[in-house]
């Protein structure tokens, strides 16, 4: 479909954190590929553009995945009767292993794409495994379903099985540099690689320092993991006993923002000097509340993190998260929010459903520009919802609505239409 174009219906997004906008039957208009913004009637300069009537449905901006895993999806809403570092060994790394085989790989990564073309996902930030032929593979799967995405080849050289402990520092970052010039060969337009060292534990110092130095040389984000469970936490002390705090191992090879962007999933127990150094850094934290609580890690202090200013957006973290669903991902941020503020800390408010809406759109959205609303300047990512197909006995004003189909997990069924970076998917 053309990149100028307006949608009617009822728009519902969140400028900012603790607002929630709702305007009913109106207009947003994308011209030349941006958002131009919402307009109770359409001002004349764009009268000549093509409108799609999407009359009662309701319309929202694409929604923000800051953390997945790929490789896992396969045994999603399986082995959750472990914490982090057991679940590792006898579930994430298994399966991993397997995309040493690409016929497996292409067969299991399409899989993901097509659930993930379909749900209210249009960005996500995903790690694959350490095997760059099945990595590619995902690149040109997610390429072709149009969500807008970053996508790592995982490193590791230490503390994983044999099978996906990389036969060295230098192999591992050749390997590296490798995927990342066939990736600028491809020509992908929605589609970019990031830099993934899995953790610390399964990282030699060797290895996160040539990682730091690709980084600087291609100009690329980073992901990772940051103070997820106390036993991977006690761990990282042992392994780098020089580092003042968690997150300080990464940030000793460049590897925590500053002079790139970097994205930290989970950031259960930062302590305050760790929490300092994102914010000095500006490093995003991707908040993922099903996961933390499927095995067994914890519950993150969000709500410190909003009014400390930090950058946050959520994820979904399959297969520690039981499910793709960004809609499930914000009702498990606002359920998470009351346990914290009922049992950790009572001045913790827990989150309201605005400020999780905007956590899974503009929040995380920052990660990848100006993303996640409809305000004039912003990519025009947009997903147009039916939320008639769970009927009330009684007329429900438009908020309610909107929070309803959260709830109801009417991603799963609803969405009829989709837009990511002003081009059709759905």
């Amino acid at each position: 479909m053309s990149r100028n174009l307006i949608l009617k219906g009822n728009i519902c997004h969140t400028p900012e954190k603790d607002r929630l906008e709702i305007r009913e039957d109106a207009y947003v208009v994308c011209g030349e590929g941006l958002c131009r913004g919402i307009f109770d009637t359409i001002p004349d300069k764009y009268l000549g553009m093509e409108i799609v009537d999407c009359a009662g449905k309701l319309i929202i901006p694409g929604l923000v995945d800051l953390h997945t895993h790929a490789p896992q999806f396969a045994y999603r809403g399986t082995g959750m009767d472990e914490e982090l570092m057991g679940w590792l060994e006898r579930y994430a790394f298994p399966e991993e292993s397997r995309y040493a085989d690409t016929g497996y790989a292409a067969r299991a990564y399409g899989i993901v794409t097509e659930k993930l073309k379909r749900g209210a996902t249009t960005r996500v930030v995903m790690f694959a495994t350490i095997h760059p032929e099945a990595t590619l593979i995902l690149m040109d799967c997610m390429e072709k379903s149009g969500v807008v995405s970053y996508i790592g080849k995982v490193n590791m050289d230490r503390n994983a099985s044999p099978e996906l402990t990389e036969e060295n520092a230098a192999r591992s970052a050749e390997d590296t540099r490798r995927f990342i010039r066939e990736c600028a060969s491809r020509g992908y337009r929605r589609t970019k690689p990031i830099i993934t060292p899995r953790f610390v534990p399964c990282c030699t110092d060797e290895l996160m320092e040539a990682l730091g130095r690709i980084r600087k040389e291609y100009d690329l984000p980073v992901q990772s993991h940051l103070s997820e469970n106390p036993e991977e936490i006690e761990f990282v002390r042992e392994l780098a006993p020089e580092a003042a705090f968690y997150g300080d191992a990464y940030d000793r090879f460049g590897l925590f923002g500053k002079d790139g962007r970097t994205v930290m999933a989970h950031c259960v127990y930062s302590p305050a000097e760790e929490v300092q150094r994102m914010l000095d850094n500006g490093v995003w934290i991707a908040h993922c509340p099903g996961s933390n609580m499927n095995i067994a890690s914890g519950i993150a202090p969000v709500r410190h993190y909003l009014e400390r200013g930090l950058r946050i957006g959520l994820g979904t973290d399959v297969a520690g998260g039981d499910s793709e669903s960004m809609f499930r991902a914000v009702t498990d941020a606002i359920r998470a929010s009351k346990m914290y503020w009922r049992y950790i800390d009572h001045n913790a408010k827990p989150l309201t459903f605005p400020e999780a809406f905007w956590l899974a759109s503009k929040g995380g959205g920052s990660f990848f520009g100006k993303v996640g609303s409809f305000e004039e300047g912003y990519a025009f990512d947009a997903v147009v919802l039916d939320d008639s197909i769970e009927p009330s006995a009684r007329e429900l004003p438009l908020r309610d609505r909107l929070e309803r189909a959260f709830y109801q997990r009417l991603d799963k069924q609803g969405i009829i239409m989709k837009f990511a970076d002003a081009e059709q998917i759905l």
